[in-house]
């Protein structure tokens, strides 16, 4: 018998029907073993000696691994293809030899980078030996993350309370949010105006753009201002216009290269508003195995991957998918060769690509869940598009003279594009950042030299500049990536931990550093700032690329960062709280407190003589506050002020908002140990006042006393139910945004909802919840998965503690961040797997053995 290692149960049970009896396939679940989560898991001094853990819910795993070994012929190692793949391999192989159950048997590593029957085959005939600088890289990346993490978070805690930890690639990616914030906090706009002539030609209109004014050159940011702008316009308006001339210029656009990590959570991040980690693990599933008419097959090829290279066969595929389905028009004479340009290719396999390109979207759409489907259909169209003919554009720029009556000349330009040929656009087109309209894409009219054009209006159009955008999780991918910092593989998880720790925030698909996120940030450029620089991350990354390519020694670059590390750890740890807070102030404060427009002091206190506001350091974290205190109580959040009443601190704990015309009380935002709320009036004493917490990430400082009201006004009625006569509320509670009726209670998408929900979504939404066995007291159905030969009927269920996977014995939670809408039964049955091997749910009871007759 031969045994076979993989990393999970979807993996293992697909290879096992490839391979036949005479091989017993076994998932490790991941990990076997870790650094455990205590000092000294990696000994500097003992020339970085690493301390191994079994993860005690992988010991019975392990134990099932090691019996099956122990009767085994021959020892297969079948993980994935990459640097976590090569080290999962590693510590089994090592906790074999620990166990003494190898003995001589022979131990082979094997890759494949597409789980089908070919390709497995394939990797079993061409077996390898584990590859040592692989592991070596690994070695160092897990002792890098591990002395960074556990020797300057206890510093952070220590010094900044409300901080929960720092990471190397994390702290990096934090600061890119952070320094963007900045960016637009000390933007000043500028304006500019643009003059646009409407112009036409035989009745055909378009537009032209003022570019040359008595021959001095207008760019974008020349007319500064709106006299000067309509001095211009009324020039235009008076003058004859003509072509000058007519530049006509062929324009070919080249597809993209088929998918990377990154680009690939890019893509799904635009066009589909995937996160990263709903990309990773939707992507994970269709290589892992769907069940295609009884057979279970990969779908795509590895998704953990910084190459775009595609294997020969593949290509000739595609090509005759083109063929096929587009027409030899579309295919160009000879195949397309795209090479690697990331700066770091640790992880440089074959790019992201269908395993069979003859399986079309449409063909194995009834197979996938609505994730699996979108994102096998991206990955398709990408793949086939970048072996497709590049697309024939016709560029024209047309110049145009204005003369006006007093002789100056102003010139114009008109620009547009006519697509002459689609070429692979016909099947993909890549999404922009930020969408903007390009007057490149207008089609322009025949015009020609010398004609005389009409001239239909002139527009002055006052424009200011805007900030830079924030990052969305896609271009913060794409920034990483260009920096040369992490690696893709990773920065899913990394963007989810930022966001988990409440570093930073996700709003309309923007990320926004929270307070603590700035702190964090200020503390390690005050004290750390060498590692939190994109140079000297993107050189470590370079450095363990070396490592993996067997150029240098792993331990030699732990000493190097370890020397220098050590010592401002020392130097840091010694410091007062007040020097650090000190150091905060300083650098923070250009951004807490921006000038003021009347040159006033922008930290004086507005609510006493002579106090000057900083950065205080509460339990709760960081907050501003006032010198004088505790006589004067004025504190405020750490957020920059705007203008106006809104952006006024809490005097005293409280800002007064105004008075509620009804009630004739006070109406006051305050905060409490549970973060701000607004209140209506005081209660007599023993009572309580008429209190409302502010949603989840509303600001406190936007809370106006319109606002206030409406959430002091909360429940609101939202109408009769036609069918029972008792009335739908809509509110907001521990759990969010809801609309509620007869003890039933639906979510809604947002706090705003809450004041604008009809009645006809209210009981829309009511009767749905309904449906999926939404009364509180009964864990609501969320999705019916169907039956599975080995639990039965399984269900994805809402629960008190969050969504969870059940057959009615077994409960096993959703990982956190898991969409339960986007649970399959692969994954189901893996996590009710999961769960039995750790005693969970209700085991059917061992018949008690009969006593054996006495001789």
């Amino acid at each position: 018998m031969q045994v076979v290692i993989v990393e999970s149960p979807a993996k293992a049970k697909t290879i096992n029907k490839y391979l036949g009896g005479d091989y017993h396939v076994l998932a490790s679940f991941g990990h076997i073993r870790d650094l455990p989560s205590k000092d000294g898991s990696v000994q500097p001094d003992q020339d970085f000696e690493m301390t191994w853990e079994i993860d005690p819910k992988k010991s019975k795993q392990v134990s099932e691994i090691a019996s099956a070994v122990k009767t085994a012929d021959r020892v297969i190692l079948a993980t994935d293809p990459d640097r976590e793949g090569e080290a999962i391999s590693w510590h089994v192989l090592e906790v074999l030899r620990r166990r003494g159950v190898l003995k001589d048997k022979p131990v082979d590593r094997v890759v494949f980078n597409a789980v089908t029957k070919q390709a497995v085959l394939d990797a079993i005939a061409h077996p390898r030996e584990i590859d040592g600088p692989l592991v070596e890289a690994y070695l160092a990346r897990r002792a890098l993350d591990y002395l960074v993490g556990f020797t300057l978070s206890p510093v952070l805690w220590r010094k900044i309370p409300g901080a929960r930890s720092a990471g190397r690639v994390q702290s990096v990616a934090l600061r890119i949010v952070s320094d963007r914030e900045a960016e637009i906090e000390s933007f000043v706009p500028r304006e500019y105006w643009s003059i646009v002539a409407g112009l036409n030609s035989q009745g055909n209109a378009f537009d032209a753009r003022l570019v040359t004014a008595d021959g001095k050159k207008i760019d974008r940011l020349t007319i500064g201002a709106g006299a000067e702008a309509e001095a211009l316009k009324a020039a235009l308006e008076q003058s004859g216009y003509a072509v000058r001339s007519v530049e006509k210029k062929p324009v070919k656009r080249h597809p993209y290269a088929p998918f990377t990590t990154s680009t690939l959570q890019q893509e799904a991040s635009r066009k589909l508003g995937f996160s990263a980690d709903r990309t990773m693990r939707t992507a994970q599933r269709l290589y892992e195995g769907i069940n295609l008419g009884g057979e279970t097959v990969g779908l795509i090829t590895y998704m953990r991957t910084d190459g775009v290279e595609i294997v020969p066969e593949a290509i000739n595929a595609a090509r005759g998918v083109i063929a096929t389905d587009y027409g030899d028009r579309y295919l160009p004479s000879s195949p397309r060769v795209y090479k690697t340009k990331a700066k770091n290719a640790q992880e440089a396999h074959e790019a992201i690509r269908p395993t069979d390109l003859n399986r079309r979207p449409a063909e194995v759409r009834r197979a996938l869940d609505e994730d699996q489907a979108r994102l096998y259909e991206l990955i398709w169209k990408r793949t086939l598009a970048s072996q497709m003919e590049s697309a024939e554009l016709e560029r024209t720029t047309v110049d145009i003279e204005a003369t006006a009556p007093d002789g100056k000349r102003y010139g114009l330009r008109a620009v547009g594009t006519v697509q002459r040929f689609d070429g692979f656009l016909t099947l993909y087109q890549e999404t922009a950042d930020d969408d903007s309209e390009n007057e490149e894409d207008r089609r322009l009219p025949a015009l020609k030299d010398s004609e005389s054009l009409g001239l239909d209006k002139v527009t002055a159009t006052q424009h200011f500049t805007e900030p830079p955008p924030r990052f969305t999780e896609a271009t913060l991918i794409k920034r990483l990536e260009e920096l040369g910092i992490g690696r893709p593989s990773t920065y899913a998880a990394t963007l989810k931990v930022l966001e988990d720790r409440e570093y930073v925030r996700l709003d309309k698909r923007r990320l926004i550093p929270e307070p603590k996120g700035r702190i964090v940030t200020a503390f390690l450029e005050g004290f750390f700032k060498r590692y939190v620089e994109y140079d000297f991350t993107a050189s470590l990354e370079e450095k363990l690329d070396r490592i993996s390519n067997g150029e240098i020694g792993w331990r030699d670059v732990l000493r190097e960062f370890w020397r220098d590390f050590a010592t401002e750890i020392e130097a840091t740890s010694e410091l007062k709280t007040s020097e650090v807070f000190e150091a905060l102030n300083n650098i923070l404060g250009p951004y807490v407190f921006p000038p003021k427009e009347d040159g006033s002091d922008a930290r004086a206190c507005p609510s006493c003589e002579g106090g000057r506001l900083s950065i205080k350091r509460g339990k709760n974290g960081p907050f501003i506050g006032c010198s004088n205190y505790p006589e004067c109580r004025y504190t405020r959040d750490l957020t920059t002020p705007g203008d106006g009443d809104a952006a006024e601190a809490l005097v005293n704990g409280q800002r007064v908002l105004g008075t509620d015309p009804e009630t004739n009380q006070e109406v006051s935002l305050r905060t409490g140990r549970f973060g701000p709320y607004v209140q209506l009036g005081e209660a007599p004493e023993g009572e309580k006042p008429k209190r409302a917490s502010l949603p989840k990430g509303v600001d406190a400082a936007s809370v106006d006393l319109e606002r206030a009201l409406s959430y002091l006004s909360l429940p609101r009625e939202v109408g009769i139910h036609p069918e029972t006569s008792k009335p739908i509320t809509a509110g907001i509670g521990r759990y969010g945004p809801f609309v509620q009726h007869d003890g039933i209670y639906a979510n809604l998408e947002s706090a705003e909802e809450v004041f604008t929900v009809g009645l006809n979504r209210a009981v829309t939404l009511i009767a749905e919840k309904q449906q999926r066995g939404g009364r509180r007291g009964a864990a609501a159905t969320i999705k019916a998965l169907g039956d599975n030969a080995d639990f039965g009927t399984i269900e994805v269920k809402a629960g008190r503690y969050g969504p969870y996977v059940t057959n009615g014995k077994i409960n096993a939670t959703l990982p956190k961040g898991t969409e339960p809408e986007g649970v399959t039964m692969e994954l189901a049955a893996e996590l009710l797997a999961a769960k039995a091997e750790k005693g969970g749910g209700k085991k059917p009871k061992r018949a008690k053995k009969k006593a054996s007759p006495k001789s």
